[in-house]
Order: structure tokens, then C-alpha cells, then sequence
């Protein structure tokens, strides 16, 4: 009976401590420049640059600029917390006190999931409002932006692992690998109408399956079947979380 009462205080104390790391995250770091611009401005900029000059419906933009801006936000906080906590001498303090490594990741990766779902809200009423878009499964849409957010977080999470001090160290390792995902993820152009070897590239980009989901929440035709995109995503999700704890562990000490 008592192995159960300290277990069970054990689990309370570990997800109190990863929702005081959310809080954390949020009351530091959401509003710094660097996330507000990597995660903001430049997929927005990014997107409209691509759209100028083409004959492309403007409510055909819409589910692609969601899903590129859930994309970058989502994944822009892991990369840029944890270089500002070793650079602060906090980090340290952070891994000495009693909560798990995986409450830590834990945290993290929900700051990125709350950051980026919320923003997504952002590019909606923009498309909604300015575009003839409608969302037609709105079911669809929320599980695209919850899934796509989580996984795109914890993606962030794993890249931040190396032990850099410098957040522009790990953001230029972060793109390097989130712009070629971007670019074969059909965001840009379809899926459907890429070359062989883009169509045979897209499906290791989560984001190709979150864009999927969206785009079918507002009445566009998936290219993946509807059942395999969130199940990919989770998917997406479980072997990022365990690279990242395992990344995590090996690295942190060369972080302090």
C-alpha cells in the first residue's frame, strides 16, 4: 500500500513539475524576439514570397500557410529554450532537481504544442476571414494542428539536444534539417504533382501528414488516406520522443 501512495506521489510531483515547465517556458520565452521571428514572421513572409505571381486561388493558400506556420512555431521553442538556459547557467539547476529527464522533455515539448496550436488560431482567422476558405470537418482540422503540433515539438525538442550554448548554433542545425522536410512536405505544391523522387521523399516529413489532415479540414482531397495520417503522427511522435530522451541523457552533461 505504501509502494503505491509514493508511487502515486511520485507521478504527481513529475507532472506538476512539467506543467511548472510549461509555465516556465511561457512567461520566458514565448514573447523573445527570436521565437516571435523564426516562428512567426518568417513562415508567413516565406509563404507569401512563394504565393506572389503564381495563379493560385488564395483559399487554396490557406491550409498550407497553417500547416508552415504550426510547423515553425511548434518547433521553434525546443531550439531555442534550452541554448538560452545553458547560456544563463540555468540549465544545470533545471537537471539537478528531482524531476525525471523525461518530465523535463515532457514540458518542453508541451510548451511547443501549447505555442504552436495556439498561434495556429492566427493563420485561421486570417484565411477565414480575408480568403473564400471554409472548414468543412472541423474534426479533421483541430486533429492536424494538435497531432502536427506535438510532433513538430518534439522534433524541436531532439534538435536542441547537441550541447550548444549559442540558440543561433542549434536554429541554424534546426533548419537545416526543417526546410528540406518543408519542401518535400507539399505545402509548397501538392503532393500529387511532385516529382517521383519528392513523392517517394514525402512520406518521412510529419509535416506531410499534418498538412494532410488540415487540408482536409477544409475540403481539399488528402493525398494519404485519412486513417494513416494520424497514426503517423503519433508514430512521428513516440521515435522523437525516445531519440530525444536519448540524445537528452547522453548530452546534458556537456550542456553544464
Amino acid at each position: 500500500m505504501s509502494t503505491h501512495v509514493e508511487s502515486h506521489s511520485t507521478w504527481q510531483r513529475q507532472a506538476h513539475g512539467m506543467l511548472v515547465i510549461i509555465k516556465k517556458n511561457a512567461l520566458l520565452y514565448y514573447l523573445k524576439p527570436p521565437v516571435l521571428i523564426f516562428g512567426i514572421l518568417f513562415p508567413v513572409f516565406f509563404f507569401l514570397a512563394f504565393r506572389m505571381g503564381r495563379p493560385i486561388a488564395a483559399e487554396n493558400v490557406v491550409p498550407g500557410m497553417i500547416a508552415m506556420a504550426l510547423w515553425f512555431t511548434a518547433s521553434a521553442v525546443g531550439p531555442l529554450v534550452t541554448p538560452w538556459e545553458r547560456q544563463a547557467r540555468t540549465y544545470e539547476r533545471l537537471i539537478a532537481t528531482p524531476l525525471s529527464l523525461s518530465s523535463i522533455i515532457l514540458g518542453d515539448i508541451g510548451s511547443g504544442l501549447i505555442f504552436g496550436g495556439c498561434l495556429s488560431i492566427v493563420p485561421i482567422i486570417i484565411g477565414l476571414v480575408f480568403t473564400d476558405a471554409a472548414v468543412t470537418a472541423l474534426g479533421l482540422l483541430v486533429l492536424g494542428i494538435v497531432l502536427g503540433a506535438m510532433s513538430f515539438a518534439t522534433l524541436g525538442v531532439l534538435l536542441a539536444a547537441p550541447p550548444a550554448a549559442s540558440p543561433s548554433n542549434i536554429m541554424l542545425l534546426s533548419n537545416l534539417v526543417r526546410l528540406p522536410l518543408l519542401f518535400v512536405s507539399g505545402v509548397f505544391l501538392p503532393i500529387a504533382e511532385m516529382p517521383g523522387w519528392a513523392r517517394w521523399v514525402a512520406p518521412i516529413s510529419p509535416l506531410s501528414y499534418a498538412g494532410d489532415l488540415i487540408r482536409a479540414g477544409f475540403g481539399q482531397a488528402p493525398y494519404f488516406p485519412l486513417w494513416l495520417s494520424p497514426v503517423m503522427l503519433i508514430v512521428f511522435t513516440a521515435a522523437l520522443i525516445v531519440g530525444a530522451h536519448k540524445f537528452h541523457r547522453r548530452w546534458r552533461a556537456k550542456g553544464l
